[in-house]
């Protein structure tokens, strides 16, 4: 599996998502984006991560980057859990987990809580990725991190 790293190229991907959208990373290109990598919809913590980033929309939008959330459910899950929880960041379907093996987050069956911040060139800025994913980076964690990437 690959892993990268802070200073590495971000791999490009193309995923369809909510709201009909088909989301590339190139499209970021001139901005920070920071992607956060969950292991599924619905679950309690993913769940409460979500729900604490639509809670704090208002600091969300002043982190300076966009945010979107991608896992391996399908479209039609992620917009059940988008309209049901009322969320307000984009979710991605990586149905096949390629985009999430790219980014080395994959372990076993499972995809790895995980955020990057990937800089307006498209290179990865900051990456945290967790063991056990009982934790979630709040906005608090997320502002420092687009902070620290220059």
């Amino acid at each position: 599996m690959a892993k990268v790293d802070v200073g590495d190229a971000a791999p490009e991907f193309e995923l369809p998502g909510t709201g009909g959208q088909t989301y590339r990373l190139s499209d970021y290109r001139g901005k920070k984006l920071v992607i956060a990598f969950y292991p599924g919809d619905f679950t309690a913590v993913c769940t409460k991560q979500f729900c604490s980033y639509r809670d704090e929309g208002d600091r969300l939008d002043k982190i300076g980057a966009e945010v979107v959330g991608i896992s391996p459910q399908g479209v039609d899950s992620h917009e059940r859990f988008t309209e049901e929880k009322k969320l307000n960041v984009p979710l991605l379907a990586d149905e096949d987990k390629s985009v999430a093996k790219a980014y080395g987050v994959v372990a076993g069956p499972l995809v790895r809580r995980a955020i990057f911040v990937v800089d307006e060139k498209g290179i990865i800025g900051y990456r945290k990725v967790t063991l056990a994913g009982l934790t979630y980076e709040s906005v608090a964690d997320l502002e420092k991190a687009v902070a620290g990437v220059a």
